[in-house]
């Protein structure tokens, strides 16, 4: 008789990423995994390729759910300053509001940069080409309206933009309170003033 899947995937992909979100793909294993979940071993590797097959599918779902959802309502925004200033308000807001300090599941995969494959290495890298482009590409459209003096470097503000937003939500996990998240987010914004 074929083996029939009792479960739902997209709900163990979203209980799996919960996991390696708050302990990191080192720190999870497999037992981790089928306790979170309530499936057995043999219908976990029925179903996905294991815990790499996993880890990448938790890392796509909080892409497109979080940084990109994000990213399209940021992009509609007509002033670009306003819309700089609105992804760190945004940015200090997710931090403070994370109870468990799991922080950005894509800074804490950075941060196990190399522990990961070349395709979870390829998310990562080209979410955070993506932000800078994003900076960039609002620096420059500020420089254009006068809003953003044209004495700063369009490229290298917006990798100092990134290098902030990675403080924010790595500092976030417990190190930095409330106001010195805050604090970093307002001298992000300053560059561009």
């Amino acid at each position: 008789m074929p083996w029939e899947k009792s479960f739902d995937e997209s709900d163990v992909v979203e209980k799996t990423m919960q996991v390696f979100w708050k302990k990191g793909y080192a720190a999870t294993s497999i037992s981790d995994i089928l306790d979170v979940t309530g499936i057995k071993r043999g219908s976990l590797y029925n179903a996905f390729d294991g815990k790499d097959d996993l880890f990448m599918r938790g890392l796509l779902k909080y892409d497109a759910e979080q940084r990109r959802s994000m990213m399209r309502e940021l992009e509609s925004v007509d002033d670009p300053r306003e819309a700089i200033s609105m992804f760190f308000d945004f940015i200090v807001r997710r931090s403070n509001s994370d109870s468990d300090q799991k922080g950005c599941f894509l800074v804490n995969t950075s941060l196990e940069f190399s522990q990961h494959s070349e395709a979870v290495q390829k998310v990562v890298t080209d979410a955070f080409k993506e932000i800078s482009a994003f900076f960039e590409k609002q620096i420059k459209r500020g420089q254009e309206g006068g809003s953003i003096p044209d004495t700063i470097s369009p490229r290298e503000t917006a990798k100092a933009l990134v290098a902030s937003l990675v403080g924010i939500r790595v500092m976030g996990r417990g190190t930095f309170g409330k106001a010195a998240l805050q604090q970093i987010a307002d001298q992000a914004k300053r560059l561009i003033a």
